[in-house]
């Protein structure tokens, strides 16, 4: 039932685990991941299950426990090994959730504009079944695809990027199980990880962009002093995507938290051996 994209060779070294933002998929990373690559990392994109573009003919619960138990048995199938997970928007929820049930699995995390605040889906959890569907039809609307990648973007993009962005971010949509998936995650509550953020134990990175119009520079301040082992980075000129606005930066900022914490572990190995 999974899709992702999968790296071509495993290599000794940690790997790098990207997820997506709400009801998006591994396209999210289309201009990092091959950076990523060129950066010498083991890269994988996972669709969260649910989402992306996986096979769900027979179409399990899509709520946030089975999403987890589903990453958890796609990482212990396939990745085997202590990961640094990237999870950008609703995917640092995600990726907060996965950490602390599963903290074996987890080396270190990065945090992109994270949406860790908000209290599940709310309201939406209470919805009539009708009212859900109308409303999941509203949201692979094209016209309001575009309304949220304008919001997105820190500056006015070209209508050509814009429309590029609007395409491969629903493209998704038109899998045949998307809508009762949607649905049936909007209806399970969705995630509330704001009580568990403190019990994240692992070194992690929090990457924000200085002019996100979606979720507010605060919360990452608040986020970088409630999680015990944390540094915060802002990409100037940037919105609520940086992986997708500015994926240069993005990866520069991934490269140089891996490689400063190699290089303290090997300085500790020598030490030891002293």
């Amino acid at each position: 039932m999974s899709s992702c994209v999968k790296p071509l060779m495993q290599r000794k070294e940690t790997p790098v685990v990207l997820l997506h933002g709400f009801d998006s998929s591994c396209l999210e990373w289309r201009y990092a991941y091959p950076l990523l690559e060129e950066s010498g990392f083991e890269t994988w994109a996972i669709d969260i299950l649910g989402w992306g573009f996986s096979d769900l003919e027979k179409l399990p619960p899509c709520d946030v426990v089975s999403k987890r138990d589903h990453f958890y048995q796609f990482w212990k199938s396939y990745i085997k090994r202590p990961m640094i997970l990237v999870g950008p928007s609703l995917g640092s929820a995600v990726a907060i959730d996965f950490t602390v049930n599963y903290p074996e699995a987890v080396e270190k995390l990065v945090l992109i504009d994270a949406s860790v605040y908000a209290e599940g889906t709310g309201n939406l959890a209470t919805l009539p079944k009708a009212v859900a569907y109308a409303g999941v039809n509203l949201l692979k609307s094209f016209p309001l695809r575009l309304y949220v990648n304008y919001l997105n973007a820190s500056t006015n993009k070209s209508f050509g990027t814009t429309l590029d962005w609007t395409n491969v971010g629903r493209l998704h949509c038109l899998m045949p199980w998307w809508a009762d998936a949607t649905v049936d995650f909007m209806t399970s509550g969705g995630y509330n990880v704001a009580s568990l953020i403190g019990k994240v134990k692992q070194k992690t990175l929090i990457i924000w962009g200085e002019n996100d119009r979606i979720i507010s520079n605060r919360l990452a301040v608040q986020l970088h002093c409630e999680l015990p082992d944390a540094i915060i980075r802002q990409i100037p000129n940037c919105g609520h995507l940086p992986h997708v606005e500015r994926p240069d930066s993005v990866v520069k900022l991934i490269v140089e938290f891996v490689q400063n914490q190699r290089e303290f572990q090997k300085l500790s190995l020598c030490l030891s051996q002293v």
